[in-house]
């Protein structure tokens, strides 16, 4: 592979219109079979991410957005951990959302992300997003009932509304100089069972596993089509998406590494420049500690 970056390309929609999730692979490992090379690459991601970080902290105008979408067992935890495992915990900052507050419930439905967004300079990770809006909400609309909307808004046009939110918010964030870049783990169906099954035999991860898993297993079918829908409307060139095939772990972390590089290496980020006159004052510094040396 001549060029590893070339690897996220494959997987990155930037127009939804046309997209049908079951054209997508989740075992797809494109031209790399090797689990050892690929964890030599990722690796190397790693070292390279984080001199990236370092240089989007010092240059603190952009910010970076990674947002995480998946079905229970797709590997976003583990994803996180493995490819943001040499940054500076002072750069970055990750969130995880589960089922809203009260408080939260009586705003609207971007204001708890919206409070999480990352400073210049710093990387934000969503773990699951306002993307739940349009997802667990939507394959359970009794859901809305909860947020106590006003009925007249809630109608035929709620999902599309929804959509059309999201694109105008990440158009905002794109506009203000926060880089956005979403991926959808795509785990097939036989492999989430797998890992449903391993949590249960091992006792160590048994933690893992909730019976809200397999309940929400049998509405696979509606996550799946809930997931098309809001790809067709949200992909976008400033903010796209990552069809990312996570059957494999190994192939799934080096391709969020590759597309999160590329992404920083696309913001031409540059370590501050020093001024004449804080040259100057670095120097009668230098001189000030070389004094001090002298005298002891």
């Amino acid at each position: 592979m001549s060029k590893v970056a070339d690897l996220a390309d494959k997987f990155k929609v930037t127009k939804g219109k046309d997209f049908r999730l079951k054209d997508w692979d989740p075992s797809d490992t494109g031209s790399l079979k090797d689990k050892e090379h690929a964890e030599t690459l990722l690796a190397d991601g790693v070292k390279r991410l984080a001199k990236m970080q370092d240089r989007l902290y010092a240059d603190n105008t952009w910010s970076l957005l990674l947002i995480f979408q998946a079905m229970d067992a797709a590997g976003k935890d583990g994803t996180i951990k493995h490819v943001m495992s040499g940054i500076n915990p002072q750069g970055c900052q990750v969130y995880s959302f589960k089922s809203p507050s009260a408080e939260e419930l009586d705003h609207d439905f971007l204001w708890r992300t919206t409070k999480c967004l990352p400073e210049r300079g710093r990387i934000g990770i969503f773990n699951r997003s306002y993307y739940e809006e349009v997802l667990v909400v939507k394959v359970h609309p009794q859901f809305l009932v909860k947020q106590s909307m006003p009925s007249s808004l809630i109608g035929k046009d709620v999902w599309e509304n929804r959509y059309e939110s999201i694109v105008d918010f990440e158009k905002h964030l794109s506009r203000n100089g926060t880089v956005v870049r979403k991926f959808f783990l795509n785990v097939s169906k036989e492999e989430q069972k797998e890992r449903f099954l391993k949590r249960l035999d091992d006792s160590e991860r048994n933690w893992k596993f909730s019976a809200s898993d397999v309940s929400e297993r049998q509405h696979w079918d509606a996550y799946q089509d809930a997931y098309q829908d809001l790809i067709r409307a949200t992909a976008t060139k400033q903010s796209p998406w990552y069809v990312v095939p996570a059957d494999h772990k190994w192939f799934s972390r080096l391709v969020v590494s590759q597309a999160i590089i590329e992404a920083l290496e696309s913001l031409d980020l540059k370590y501050p420049t020093v001024s004449t006159e804080q040259k100057a004052a670095l120097a009668e510094a230098r001189k000030t500690l070389n004094a001090e040396k002298k005298k002891a």
